[in-house]
């Protein structure tokens, strides 16, 4: 242990700055909204169809991309945002926590009406989104 003590106490020291770490070029609303596109445009084929095996596929497969929707808002709001971007949005909390409800209401329901809430709601995400990186710049 002190040997190692010693090696630790010659080796150089380099310090480091970043702006932000990787966040900044992997993170990105855009993978939310196409899985939230595909569910208001699956929530539109089961209004014009009839056929019960289709409409089960289409529900089971909405399903899905529901979750994919949770889940691409959950990284972003606990990977990417910071408190510094919460400071300057103060209802970015509320606006995720209304976002992934309603992807959770898209679950529940069939109306195209629930999905486009569930866009609109990400394009609001989006705009601080873009905010955040223009302030980054």
């Amino acid at each position: 242990m002190e040997k190692m003590m010693r090696l630790i106490d010659v080796l150089p020291t380099t310090t480091v700055y970043a702006h932000c770490d990787l966040p900044c070029g992997v993170y990105d609303p855009a993978q939310a909204r196409i899985e939230a596109e595909s569910v208001h445009k699956i929530m539109q084929k089961y209004a014009d169809n009839t056929d019960q095996v289709f409409r089960t596929r289409a529900i089971i497969i909405k399903e899905e991309r529901t979750e994919l929707v949770k889940r691409h808002l959950w990284v972003l709001w606990t990977d990417y945002f910071k408190p510094e971007h919460l400071e300057k949005h103060p209802n970015l909390h509320d606006l995720f926590w209304r976002a992934t409800k309603q992807a959770g209401e898209c679950k529940h329901h069939v109306e195209p009406e629930e999905g486009q809430k569930l866009l609109d709601l990400i394009a609001e995400i989006t705009e601080i989104f873009n905010a955040t990186k223009a302030a980054a710049k």
